[in-house]
């Protein structure tokens, strides 16, 4: 049971922590205010939910508030990894690769099961000088329907800004 809050607890800490970083640096995602779900060393799952903020002229989420979770479901790990290695990494991505399946009618659940290697190519990009790259993949799809509406994959790239 106590492994169960404090995980509940990391996950609405880091939810804090990137709304309040959003706000002054990247306030689009503060704008959709998005919620970790899952936060593990395995997956990563965002929640933006469906309202006036998000939400388009066809009462679906917006392609801009779409774009936000799925980058969010990748940088978020890359994030926590980064914190972990105490060191100055930069992480940008290279491109973006989309599929839209169906309508996001309700509240959106972005995933990406490829935890593990985001966090091993940050722990990379510590240990060298190098810019490293690699493509992840996701998915989303709603609150209401197992069925993905969305899937993408993104390439995240990764530097480290130590002097070596």
């Amino acid at each position: 049971m106590d492994f169960l809050k404090s995980q509940l607890m990391e996950r609405i800490k880091f939810t804090a922590l990137v709304n309040l970083f959003s706000l002054v640096k990247l306030p689009l995602i503060a704008f959709v205010t998005p919620e970790f779900t899952d936060l593990t060393p395995e997956r990563c799952v965002v929640k933006i939910r469906l309202g006036y903020r998000t939400r388009n002229h066809l009462n679906s989420m917006y392609f801009g508030a779409l774009a936000i979770g799925a980058e969010l479901s990748i940088a978020a790990p890359a994030i926590q990894a980064i914190q972990e290695s105490g060191q100055r990494i930069d992480f940008i991505f290279k491109d973006f690769e989309a599929q839209f399946l169906k309508r996001g009618d309700a509240h959106v659940l972005f995933t990406c099961d490829g935890v593990q290697g985001v966090r091993d190519l940050v722990l990379k990009a510590a240990e060298h000088p190098e810019r490293f790259e690699q493509q992840f993949e996701g998915y989303a799809k709603t609150v209401k329907s197992d069925e993905p509406i969305m899937k993408y994959k993104l390439t995240l790239s990764v530097k480290s800004r130590a002097k070596k």
